[in-house]
């Protein structure tokens, strides 16, 4: 088994074909397109594929270490950023292709008029292995 990270994106893949953002969805194409997903994750649930997965609030910033005994540093929230990711899900499969066909049935999510979103979802194979250099 592999796990795989299947990753919705507001913004930075190709446009979806009913582009139409969620904020001028009704409130019934919302509930119909969350209820969607959560019988997708239900099914992969019931065949051990499903991990996790969790939607992403439009908040954040960036941290980093800003040397020793001094607190971390924030910047942001970054527009460009909290726009990016959407949410996730983890899914733990026998390979590549079953990745690729499960993302593909979770871009025909309903969404405006409860057609299918056709949306672009990034699909990310976890590492199993640290790198290793050579010579």
């Amino acid at each position: 088994m592999a796990k795989y990270l299947l990753l919705k994106h507001y913004r930075g893949a190709p446009a979806a074909v009913n582009d139409v953002p969620m904020d001028q969805w009704t409130p019934e194409e919302i509930s119909t397109h969350v209820q969607y997903m959560q019988d997708f994750a239900d099914r992969l649930e019931g065949t051990g594929e499903f991990v996790d997965g969790q939607a992403l609030a439009p908040d954040g910033v960036f941290v980093r270490y800003d040397g020793e005994g001094r607190p971390p540093v924030t910047d942001g929230p970054f527009a460009e950023t909290k726009d990016l990711i959407a949410g996730w899900m983890m899914i733990d499969v026998d390979s590549y292709d079953r990745a690729i066909e499960l993302a593909g049935e979770l871009s025909a999510a309903p969404g405006a008029g409860g057609k299918p979103i056709h949306e672009w979802l990034e699909v990310r194979p976890f590492l199993t292995a640290p790198p290793t250099l050579t010579d």
